[in-house]
């Protein structure tokens, strides 16, 4: 069970049973979206400085996953497509231009 950062507040929250699950639920999304929105950041992050650095093999191989990771949040609604799709071209773009010039 996750634990949340936010305390839960339960005074504005309905009172019937099937309000209060279906509150806890968004608590729950919160925290799993707010943790893979952060996994991205980081990866974007480390690639973005691996590309700056020239350690081309480096940043290939974390192009990879954090392509995976974009598809993944994809496919759980964590992110829209058309913002994946712009990450994924974008980052290409960026490493296939320092492969050229390197």
């Amino acid at each position: 069970m996750l634990r949340s950062a936010v305390p839960e507040v339960i005074d504005n929250v309905a009172s019937h049973a099937s309000a209060l699950k279906a509150h806890r639920q968004s608590l729950k999304n919160r925290e799993k979206n707010r943790q893979f929105r952060a996994r991205l950041r980081n990866a974007l992050r480390s690639i973005r400085t691996a590309i700056d650095g020239n350690d081309l093999a480096a940043a290939k191989g974390a192009l990879k996953e954090t392509i995976s990771l974009i598809d993944k949040m994809t496919s759980k609604g964590v992110i829209h497509r058309n913002a994946a799709s712009r990450y994924k071209s974008r980052l290409t773009t960026r490493l296939g231009g320092k492969s050229k010039a390197a």
